[in-house]
């Protein structure tokens, strides 16, 4: 009889948690929307330049308390409500990688290690 080898269990990948930035940017895109703005119309508001808006909506730059103060009040959002706003987006964005893999009938499942028979 063969001896049953022992198969290392897979490894899960974590992914990680969204960064600061992207939720800030993907909440102040959403009101700037909302409230159907342009980013020339916010930006100007703002006192900011155009580009460097374009760039935090994108999550590509992490904007300085200041800026992000001056963004909030063009878009007249208290700076609470961006961040309570900003933690449900994380939130989501997190629950939505987690539930991912559900589809593939692994979600929540622990590594686990199988035996093979070798012939």
């Amino acid at each position: 009889m063969p001896k049953p080898t022992l198969v290392p269990p897979r490894r899960v990948r974590r992914r990680p948690d969204p960064l600061l930035r992207d939720a800030l940017g993907a909440v102040l895109r959403a009101e700037r929307l909302g409230q159907h703005r342009t980013l020339a119309d916010v930006a100007a508001g703002a006192r900011v330049s155009l580009p460097h808006l374009s760039e935090v909506e994108r999550g590509r730059k992490e904007p300085s308390s200041e800026v992000l103060a001056a963004i909030c009040a063009s878009l007249d959002l208290p700076l609470a409500d961006l961040l309570r706003r900003c933690g449900t987006h994380v939130e989501d964005v997190t629950s939505a990688t987690a539930l991912a893999p559900a589809a593939t009938g692994r979600a929540g499942s622990a590594p686990t290690a199988s035996l093979s028979l070798a012939a």
